[in-house]
């Protein structure tokens, strides 16, 4: 009665162990696992195993941002299931990722600030416990987004970080409650005028929209004195992905930061 009792509080009660089986995967693909279901020391009776994508996002506020996890996509795995005393059931899985999942992972090296990954969740009748394993995800980017992030580095932007914020982007055709920012720090011919370049991708299954944010450097305040916290800019383009090759995108970019970067006034 008494291992009953601790099992309930999740002391020998029954344990889940997800185990991704593909080391690297690109969103809208599916991402492949199995889930091993191990009883513990008495007969449970499990409710329900699942399941879900997360990712830990920044919430903005007031003063400052808070951190949550969001979840953006599940699948159940099983119902109502009778578990024996040491017993293990092996569960294989495979859920699609949405075409937004954000990147984690660019040529097998992680991205700095990025948390992405799979949540496995096993609901056990009667216990004030719920067993849960959480597993990264290695998410390398889609080929169009490779080769945007390839040609701002080709023109002399570097990387300096990456996050994601709860929200959305105005005009911007968006699925997910959050979106991902990609930072980098402006070339040398770029930056006398920005402070920084953030790109942010929300791909569909025949094209990537891509989104620039760049923070202009200003002479003169609107609200008084020099300089400033700047001016943000907003451009979006579509890669279409069956015609990736057919433009020369770092000529494409370096036009368009050469349009924002142009003087349009006192206060610009």
């Amino acid at each position: 009665m008494f291992q009953k009792v601790l099992a309930s509080f999740g002391s020998g009660g029954a344990r889940v162990d997800a185990r991704l089986l593909d080391r690297s995967v690109v969103p809208g693909g599916p991402l492949r696992g199995e889930v091993v279901l191990l009883g513990g020391e008495v007969d449970q009776e499990i409710n329900g195993l699942a399941v879900t994508l997360i990712a830990r996002v920044e919430v903005p506020g007031e003063r400052s941002p808070s951190i949550t996890d969001l979840t953006f996509g599940s699948q159940q795995l099983a119902g109502r299931e009778q578990v024996g005393p040491g017993q293990q059931i092996r569960v294989p899985f495979e859920i699609q990722l949405p075409w937004e999942t954000p990147i984690s992972s660019v040529f097998g090296k992680p991205l700095t600030g990025i948390a992405v990954g799979l949540q496995t969740q096993l609901d056990v009748a009667n216990s004030v416990a719920d067993p849960q394993d959480v597993d990264a995800a290695a998410i390398e980017p889609l080929p169009a987004q490779k080769r945007i992030l390839d040609a701002l580095s080709r023109i002399g932007f570097t990387f300096r970080g990456a996050t994601l914020e709860q929200g959305r982007i105005n005009g911007a055709s968006q699925q997910l409650p959050f979106f991902q920012e990609i930072r980098f720090a402006p070339s040398q011919r770029f930056a006398p005028v920005f402070d920084a370049l953030a790109v942010t991708f929300l791909s569909a299954a025949d094209e990537t929209q891509v989104v620039l944010e760049v923070t202009k450097r200003v002479r003169v305040s609107k609200s008084g004195g020099f300089g400033g916290r700047g001016q943000e800019f907003l451009g979006m383009f579509k890669v279409a992905h069956a015609n990736l090759d057919g433009v020369k995108w770092e000529a494409q970019l370096e036009g368009w930061l050469h349009e924002v970067a142009k003087p349009r006034g006192i206060f610009d």
